[in-house]
């Protein structure tokens, strides 16, 4: 996933640093105007991806509810608003497997239109796909974790889940090489 993958995430990352007791309102606010900058000027220039059209739909919901919505009723969001979002992202990851893989979509970007329908092309997005999946899938669970903790929250709140979206991002660049290494073997000298 390229620079364009990471685009996508940008909301996101505004919302999970933002977002905390009594933030997480101005945190969706701020991820929904990023979400839509983000999906107005790309949209002549290449085709709308599942993230941007989830992300614009999760934090405009999530705006609207703040703006709403009395505070008292939203008191469980905003204990566990960044594990939701972290679950909305597997969910949806996760199902586009069912269809076109997430990372595929943005793999499509950086490669020609003749090797989309290969095999291997298909497998690595699926296997990205799934890590991707997998790791939000954990950082929900985390987020989940550390509102039952007294302690060790900053541990299961942050450090884990920067590492494993960290980890993410490296194996997202390594396994795809490793794959074109595998394929076209450089010749012997």
């Amino acid at each position: 996933m390229g620079g364009s993958g990471f685009r996508g995430f940008v909301p996101w990352i505004i919302f999970w640093v933002v977002a905390g007791p009594s933030t997480w309102a101005y945190a969706a606010g701020g991820a929904f105007v990023a979400a839509l900058i983000l999906l107005l000027p790309l949209r002549h220039h290449r085709t709308v991806k599942l993230l941007e059209i989830v992300s614009v739909a999760f934090f405009g919901a999530l705006t609207i509810a703040g703006l709403l919505l009395d505070p008292g009723q939203l008191e469980w969001l905003e204990r566990y608003s960044q594990a939701i979002s972290s679950g909305i992202l597997a969910l949806v990851v996760l199902g586009s497997l069912a269809f076109t893989p997430f990372t595929e979509q943005y793999a499509r970007e950086q490669t020609p239109p003749e090797v989309w329908q290969r095999p291997v092309f298909k497998q690595v997005n699926r296997r990205l796909t799934l890590i991707w999946g997998l790791v939000f899938a954990a950082c929900a669970v985390l987020g989940v974790l550390s509102q039952q903790m007294s302690t060790g929250r900053a541990w299961l709140n942050w450090i884990l889940p920067i590492a494993l979206i960290a980890g993410a991002f490296r194996y997202s660049m390594w396994y795809p090489q490793q794959v074109r290494a595998r394929e076209h073997p450089a010749p012997a000298a």
